[in-house]
């Protein structure tokens, strides 16, 4: 057993600890929770969970979920290795705490701002969406990691929990109100991870977007010319402006939809969204 994974380890593909979940499921939601014992004996005069979490969350940003390791950690806080498995087992119970903590940010500023979401469901999907937008882009790691059984601690659950009071007026059932949730987390998922692979492909080659492109002008012009391609040809020169908002415009079309079905819902006899 590496000593960054686990005894409850479910798979030899997830020893990089990138699944959420991968560890010791009871450890990491002790620790989550706040049931887990803490070190009596031994650990460094100020090492503690917290300063762990948040030590990984700023490597992870930098560097990206690769670079860190118990070992890293130990630089990074000035401490032995073996001080830090006095408080997690392993970069996998790490990846939870540090996903539930990443996911709790956008819940602190709503507490500083007074409150959690806006009453209109409309407002609230949009405050959603923007949000997370933002958490992606200040942990582009967050992109690269299997949530499919996360581990659910405190922040993840408040963030459940409020969505769903915010999304409560729209009369739905309650599988519908998870799959308003999920649409949106995928949309922005998906924008977010399009906008990430391509700053990710300027670092890995060196080419920026417009030297990628024009590097491919004189064959997209012969192929337009060709008559092969008619719709292509004929779109306008602004089609793929980078003026043009796609989370914006994304958003507002989801929206839409929603209000559509909560309309017949109404119409149906439905509370009233």
């Amino acid at each position: 057993m590496a000593k960054d994974g686990s005894t409850g380890s479910t798979a030899a593909a997830t020893t990089d600890g990138t699944t959420t979940g991968s560890g010791d499921i009871a450890r990491s939601l002790e620790l989550l929770w706040g049931t887990g014992d803490r070190p009596s004996r031994g650990p460094k005069p100020g090492l503690t969970l917290d300063r762990i979490v948040t030590a990984a969350i700023a490597v992870a940003d930098a560097e990206g979920l690769a670079a860190v390791s118990m070992r890293r950690l130990s630089t990074e806080l000035g401490t032995g290795t073996m001080s830090l498995y006095r408080y997690v087992p392993g970069k996998a119970e790490l990846l939870d705490l540090m996903l539930d903590r990443v996911l709790g940010e956008p819940l602190s500023a709503e507490r500083e701002g007074g409150g959690g979401l806006p009453d209109d469901w409309r407002v609230a999907i949009n405050a959603m969406a923007t949000t997370y937008l933002d958490n992606l882009r200040r942990h582009p790691w967050l992109l690269k990691i299997n949530q499919a059984r996360t581990v659910l601690g405190p922040s993840a659950l408040r963030g459940l929990e409020l969505s769903l009071a915010a999304l409560r007026s729209m009369g739905l059932r309650d599988p519908e109100l998870i799959g308003v949730i999920i649409t949106v987390n995928s949309f922005v998922e998906g924008l977010a991870r399009t906008q990430g692979d391509a700053e990710e492909a300027v670092a890995q080659t060196g080419l920026s977007d417009e030297e990628f492109w024009d590097s491919q002008r004189p064959y997209l012009e012969r192929a337009m010319l060709s008559g092969a391609y008619p719709m292509m040809a004929g779109m306008s020169e602004d089609t793929f402006s980078a003026d043009f908002d796609h989370f914006v415009f994304g958003l507002e079309r989801l929206i839409a939809g929603f209000e559509v079905l909560v309309a017949e819902r109404q119409k149906a006899g439905g509370s009233s969204g």
